[in-house]
């Protein structure tokens, strides 16, 4: 047997790949479920309307989390103090997506949707240009086809 004496730890994730994109595609899967929760119509099968109902609130439940954990690694991990000097308003901007993320959770609001989204691109704006990485916006291919930060490949 052998003794340690200390331990460290130096992030969630140690090869050092932080990105993003997984929050922001869960931002895009909320609005999405909200559309399709909106778009749902009862019809004479109301076991399959209820049954399709019941899988959109859970995905977005699900998503809606994810994305908060997304930002929650990175600005916990990865921000470190010189670039809270240079952007300082981050931590407010962070809060703000905990909070929309709830928010998404709590209600079948696209516009809560789109302002998660819009915060999260924000956010990730913010991130590449810390890593020296150059951004643009595109058109998710897919539904909901909402614009999202990307960096430049």
């Amino acid at each position: 047997m052998f003794k340690l004496n200390e331990v460290k730890a130096h992030c969630d994730v140690p090869c050092g790949i932080y990105d993003p994109s997984s929050a922001q595609i869960a931002a895009l899967s909320v609005i999405r479920m909200i559309d399709l929760m909106i778009k749902a119509e009862k019809g004479a099968d109301e076991a399959a309307y209820l049954n399709d109902m019941a899988r959109y609130i859970s995905v977005k439940e699900t998503e809606a989390i994810k994305c908060k954990d997304e930002i929650a690694i990175i600005w916990g991990d990865f921000i470190k103090p010189p670039h809270l000097l240079k952007y300082p308003d981050l931590h407010v901007l962070a809060h703000k997506i905990m909070m929309l993320g709830g928010a998404a959770k709590q209600h079948c609001s696209r516009e809560k949707g789109l302002e998660l989204l819009s915060a999260v691109n924000e956010f990730a704006e913010i991130f590449w240009e810390i890593k020296g990485v150059k951004t643009q916006t595109v058109t998710a291919p897919y539904a909901p086809s909402e614009s999202v930060v990307s960096p430049v490949l």
